[in-house]
């Protein structure tokens, strides 16, 4: 059993990392543009990150999700994917996320996308 570890999509706010970091430096959350995948497409960032075993993190709710049920759809790997409005606030979320981060285990997000909060 692994820790849970994120991966920010291009689309997601830059504060929220930072503010799930500044609570807790260890949890691993990556960006799209520091792992060098910019401007992929939703399926190819889905699959390096099912790769890399990095839970995507995105608010991009009209094609990531579609994008993450078409690869379930062909049995390919989804490390998992959460999905928050771009107008949920900044402090919320990231409790919620570092609660992700030490109430469960990577193994627990395989083949779910789910809505923030949750």
């Amino acid at each position: 059993m692994s820790e849970p570890r994120f991966l920010a999509d291009e689309d997601l706010r830059s504060a929220i990392r930072s503010a799930v970091l500044r609570q807790e430096p260890r949890i691993h959350f990556a960006t799209v543009r520091g792992m060098g995948w910019g401007g992929k497409s939703d399926d190819e960032v889905l699959e390096l990150a099912a790769v890399q075993g990095l839970i995507v993190v995105s608010h991009d709710m009209r094609t990531m999700p579609a994008a993450a049920y078409a690869r379930m759809a062909r049995s390919a790997t989804l490390a998992g994917l959460l999905l928050a409005p771009q107008t949920y606030p900044i402090r919320p979320l990231a409790d919620e996320l570092v609660l992700i981060w030490g109430a469960s285990t990577a193994e627990e997000w395989v083949g779910r996308v789910e809505y923030l909060p949750l």
